[in-house]
């Protein structure tokens, strides 16, 4: 239930609240706790890592995409990139293994974002980028392999 205090703290100062109510669990104060606000902020939780995840496969893809099609370009920069976020992503699932699950849906939703933002920063037509992811997700997150 949480009593009114705690419920319109929530609202007016966000930082107290989440000291509130971890305070409240430390002293096991159940019937104090802002029950609904932390449920929400629970399931936000989750949903943030899992755009955490669609934003660097994005990345990702993006600098895939542009070494694939446009190889006289590469330079150290891409490949900086192209690294740090597989060692993200694998941080990112090893922190978070359910979301290993997920990759299907993720990777389609990532690689349409990702199709866009290419086109976008290489000049070139979306027609030239495939309609369909053409990496699997082992190979995105193989250091080893670098599309030709």
């Amino acid at each position: 239930m949480g009593d009114l205090v705690s419920i319109a703290l929530y609202d007016t100062d966000y930082y107290k609240w989440t000291k509130q109510q971890a305070e409240l669990l430390r002293c096991g104060r159940m019937t104090s706790l802002d029950i609904e606000h932390l449920v929400e902020e629970l399931e936000s939780m989750g949903a943030r890592e899992r755009r955490e995840l669609v934003n660097r496969l994005v990345i990702l893809l993006v600098h895939l995409l542009k070494w694939q099609f446009q190889p006289e370009r590469r330079g150290n920069s891409w490949r900086r990139t192209i690294k740090a976020q597989r060692m993200e992503i694998a941080d990112l699932l090893s922190d978070n293994p359910s979301l290993k699950s997920q990759m299907g849906s993720v990777l389609d939703r990532a690689y349409k974002k990702a199709r866009f933002y290419a086109a976008d920063e290489t000049n070139l037509a979306e027609t030239i980028f495939p309609n369909a992811l053409p990496y699997s997700s082992d190979d995105l997150l193989n250091d080893d392999y670098w599309p030709q």
